[in-house]
């Protein structure tokens, strides 16, 4: 008989972080289970978490460095990696400038500490401005519009679930997400008890998502209108008098004659959402005592991208629910990454992209552009890329083109486990260990939680031997890319730089937590592994603005700029006939990966291009053939299920799932006027039946 113990630890898939514990018997996972005194996640798990095991036990995850060959992939040892790829990488450099060299960040970046630590320490050194992440197929509007209004990229207000009396959702499907840019684990409890406290709960989706299923209220939205639909609301509560400012705001007048034309009536032909309805929902809002407006990543990838996110914090503002219990408040984390200065407050346009002039923000250019900087030559071509936990080819827009793209480079290298649609490029792969292999503190997303708590994570299973963390992988590479480049020495960088490289993951958390907002200690944590509650989110302002006059600037003259322009094309009305695409999420996948497992896989497929009856009839079509789906860029096959929970004249297919490559259908020249984010949603396509 072996030995069992139970191990606390945490999911790090998604942005719910929930805390779990796991039955191990002889180094190996037996239970998995949610962690009931977790203050955050309250017990919560989602079938993401349990298929952890199946990752850690996946025969097709890489344990070893490979190097792609002729006859397929070879295992080399860590050092010769390191070399071969240290070589090339300055070789590219030296040949053609560091802008040769490019950058694509993946998702899961963000979600392993070890990479925000000490990814920099290498990636900082190859001085590119041709750095790309997932950021612009997702969040970058919500951060550019933040940056403008409240000083600080980061400085996003949190939606106050557990005390909201009216909940207002546009583009979010929170019961499939476990939230975004709201880290909500037990969504699904909370709204319960937000409806049972006689709160309302108003969705706006172009699809009857599990969220909508569940609220007071749905209303379809066309694709891509959202932004009419909420300076349309807006218009309400600027016209009618019933706006209530958040004190401390400037520039409401200018926003109120900048959305005058954005009459409820105009805003409907555009949306299909009826005036009466526009007109009530703002008086409701506008009067609840807490409410708050949300919008996640269906109003971020689209047209305009970045007015809708403006709109959904002038929503707030206007009704004085920022920085009001009920309503959007800002988080005070044990590592305070805003008001302690370790991430910047970012900046916009300081450089464009060579081929198209897409203009960069906080340090990276829209990953639209990444296809075309290989493809066209010129001074500044990217011909070596460095991707870290991330799979492009099938989670940005034109997913063939970047295909295409890679297969030209003179040099790839990939920091992940997996060969995938993207890796499968790579000259070198440098596998780290699992995240059940590896402490965790989550230093992103408790900066976005409803709840303020902190809580630390040891390893649930020992490092294998001659496994590397991600964090040993970047700094390894950093001294070695140091060593050969012959920069010029700046001692106070490289003073600064080295004290850093030797210090852990753990032990710069343990710094951040000790000089934060609570004086933490990470022994705490560690003696308290179910994690620390540090109570509910509190009114701050102005303290917590990182403008330099302390005051909310409501109207930057980029958005009012951008309305202007957008403002005939906003409310243009749609196209008889036009079939509009968006993406959908389900629980059990994770993006681009984790669809090789059958304990997630099981069950009904949920890879059809959804469609509504009527325009099934309307183009001859049957419920379940196999139709072409076509856009301006490219085309898939997949069958079709007709379903009355989506909007006419829409369609929808799930985002990254490698059965249909819906991104090989998604345009990487549609997208935000202002941030360039990718509009994934609301593609014109055309759909034929396959006879």
């Amino acid at each position: 008989m072996g030995s069992t113990r139970t191990v606390h630890g945490a999911c790090n898939l998604c942005e719910a972080i929930c805390g779990l514990r796991f039955t191990v018997e002889d180094d190996r996972i037996t239970a998995i289970n949610g962690d009931p005194d977790d203050p955050l996640s309250r017990g919560h798990i989602c079938p993401k978490a349990i298929a952890l095991g199946d990752l850690q036990a996946d025969p097709a995850r890489l344990r070893r460095p490979v190097r792609r060959t002729a006859d397929g992939w070879a295992e080399i040892s860590w050092d010769d990696a390191y070399d071969l790829v240290v070589r090339k990488l300055l070789e590219t450099r030296r040949r053609y400038g560091p802008d040769a060299v490019g950058v694509y960040l993946g998702n899961p970046s963000v979600h392993n500490y070890g990479i925000l630590t000490h990814g920099r320490h290498f990636l900082g050194q190859l001085r590119t401005r041709n750095r790309f992440s997932a950021t612009s197929v997702d969040q970058l509007p919500h951060q550019l519009v933040v940056h403008w209004l409240y000083g600080h990229q980061l400085l996003i207000p949190i939606p106050d679930i557990d005390h909201t009396s009216y909940f207002l959702v546009f583009g979010a499907n929170p019961l499939a997400s476990n939230g975004s840019l709201m880290t909500v684990p037990d969504v699904r409890r909370r709204l319960t008890d937000l409806r049972a406290r006689g709160g309302k709960l108003v969705v706006f989706d172009p699809r009857r998502t599990e969220t909508a299923a569940i609220a007071d209220e749905h209303h379809f939205v066309r694709p891509g209108t959202d932004a009419a639909l909420l300076l349309a609301l807006l218009h309400c509560v600027l016209a009618d008098g019933s706006a209530t400012p958040t004190p401390g705001v400037d520039g409401l007048d200018e926003v109120r004659a900048a959305v005058a034309g954005f009459t409820p009536e105009r805003a409907a032909a555009v949306t299909g959402v009826d005036a009466a309805v526009i007109r009530r929902v703002a008086r409701e809002f506008a009067a609840a005592a807490g409410a708050a407006a949300y919008g996640r990543v269906g109003v971020s990838i689209q047209r305009f991208g970045a007015l809708s996110q403006w709109a959904i914090q002038l929503l707030n503002l206007a009704t004085g629910n920022i920085d009001r219990r009920g309503g959007a408040l800002f988080t005070r984390p044990a590592v305070d990454l805003v008001g302690g200065g370790i991430v910047g407050p970012g900046h916009y346009d300081k450089w464009r992209s060579r081929v198209r002039g897409l203009p960069e923000f906080a340090g990276e250019l829209p990953v639209a552009a990444l296809a075309e900087e290989i493809l066209i030559p010129g001074d500044g071509q990217v011909r070596a890329l460095v991707t870290v936990a991330g799979n492009p080819v099938l989670s940005t827009p034109n997913g063939a083109q970047l295909d295409r793209a890679l297969s030209g480079l003179d040099f790839m290298v990939s920091v992940d486990f997996y060969v995938n649609e993207t890796t499968r490029h790579a000259d070198v792969i440098l596998p780290p260990t699992t995240a059940l292999e590896h402490d965790h503190y989550d230093l992103i997303f408790h900066t976005f939680a409803v709840r303020n708590t902190a809580r630390y994570s040891g390893p649930v299973l020992p490092k294998p031997e001659g496994a590397r963390h991600d964090w040993e992988i970047f700094t390894e590479l950093a001294r070695r890319y140091r060593r050969h480049s012959g920069a010029k020495r700046r001692l106070r960088a490289d003073l600064r730089r080295g004290v850093l490289m030797r210090l852990r993951p753990d032990q710069l958390v343990a710094i951040g937590l000790r000089t934060g907002p609570y004086r933490l200690r990470l022994r705490t944590l560690r003696r308290r592994p179910s994690g620390v509650d540090l109570g509910p989110l509190r009114p701050s302002l102005p303290a917590a603005l990182h403008t330099p006059d302390k005051r909310v600037h409501a109207a930057p003259p980029q958005l009012l700029a951008a309305l202007r322009d957008g403002t005939a094309e906003l409310l243009a009305a749609p196209a008889d006939g036009e079939l509009r695409l968006i993406g959908r999420r389900h629980l059990r996948s994770n993006n681009s990966w984790m669809h090789g497992f059958p304990r997630l896989t099981k069950g009904r497929p949920r890879h059809h291009l959804l469609m509504h009856p009527d325009d099934l009839v309307a183009r001859g079509l049957h419920d379940g053939e196999r139709v072409r789906v076509t856009s301006r860029v490219g085309e898939v096959e997949v069958e079709v299920a007709a379903t009355a929970d989506i909007m006419p004249g829409v369609v929808s297919l799930p985002h990254g799932w490698s059965h249909t490559r819906v991104n090989d259908l998604t345009d990487d020249e549609f997208l935000d006027a202002l941030s360039g984010n990718a509009a994934l949603n609301g593609v014109p396509v055309t759909v034929v039946a396959l006879r």
